[in-house]
C-alpha cells in the first residue's frame, strides 16, 4: 500500500505533469462541469448547494484574512487550521459533486483532492518557511494543517475579517462565480 501511495504522491510532484495540467486547467475545468451537471439530479441540488456554501463561506472568510507575502496568515480562519481555503475549496466542489448523488463519484473525489491538497501544501509550506522563517515554523506549532486543535485557539485572532483584503484578494468576484454557477445548475435542473 506505501509503494502504490508513494508512486501517486510523485505523480502528484511532477513537475512537468503539474505544468501540463496548469496549462490545461480551464479546459479540463470545462470539461468537469460539463460532465458534472449531466449527471446532476434534481433532489440532490439543495444538498449539494448547503455544502458548497459551507466550503465557499470559508473561501471568502480566507479571502478577508489573507494578505499574500506580505504578512503571515495566522488570524481568522488561518489561527483554527494552517490550510483553511483547501478545505473550503474542497467543500465548495463536494458540493457540486454532491447533486449527482453518486457516494462513489464523491469517494473518488475525495482521494483525488486529498493527493493534490496533501502535496501542494508541502510545497506551499517549504516557500513559506523561506519566506517567513521562524515566524512560520512557530505558527507550525501552534497551529494544524488540516484538523483543529480546539484546546489551543485564538478567539480574537479567529474573528479577523478585513473588507480591504476581501476586495484585495477577489473575494467579491469568487461570490459572483459560485452564485452565477449554481444559478445556471438550478436552471438548467428545474
Amino acid at each position: 500500500m506505501n509503494e502504490i501511495i508513494n508512486k501517486i504522491n510523485d505523480l502528484c510532484n511532477d513537475p512537468e505533469l503539474r505544468n501540463k495540467l496548469l496549462t490545461y486547467r480551464w479546459p479540463l475545468a470545462i470539461v468537469f462541469i460539463i460532465i458534472l451537471v449531466f449527471l446532476m439530479k434534481p433532489q440532490h441540488f439543495w444538498f449539494g448547494l448547503f455544502i458548497s456554501l459551507i466550503g465557499e463561506g470559508l473561501q471568502v472568510w480566507c479571502f478577508a484574512a489573507l494578505n499574500k507575502k506580505k504578512e503571515l496568515a495566522a488570524r481568522g480562519p488561518y489561527a483554527v487550521v494552517r490550510n483553511p481555503m483547501y478545505i473550503g475549496r474542497y467543500f465548495l466542489i463536494l458540493g457540486a459533486v454532491a447533486i449527482t448523488g453518486s457516494w462513489l463519484l464523491a469517494i473518488l473525489f475525495t482521494i483525488i483532492y486529498y493527493f493534490y491538497m496533501i502535496n501542494r501544501v508541502e510545497r506551499e509550506e517549504a516557500v513559506l518557511i523561506e519566506i517567513f522563517g521562524s515566524d512560520y515554523e512557530d505558527y507550525c506549532r501552534r497551529v494544524n494543517r488540516f484538523l483543529p486543535a480546539f484546546h489551543n485557539l485564538d478567539r480574537e485572532a479567529i474573528k479577523y475579517f478585513r473588507w480591504d483584503l476581501f476586495f484585495q484578494n477577489n473575494a467579491h468576484l469568487n461570490l459572483l462565480a459560485v452564485a452565477a454557477g449554481y444559478l445556471a445548475v438550478y436552471l438548467i435542473l428545474f
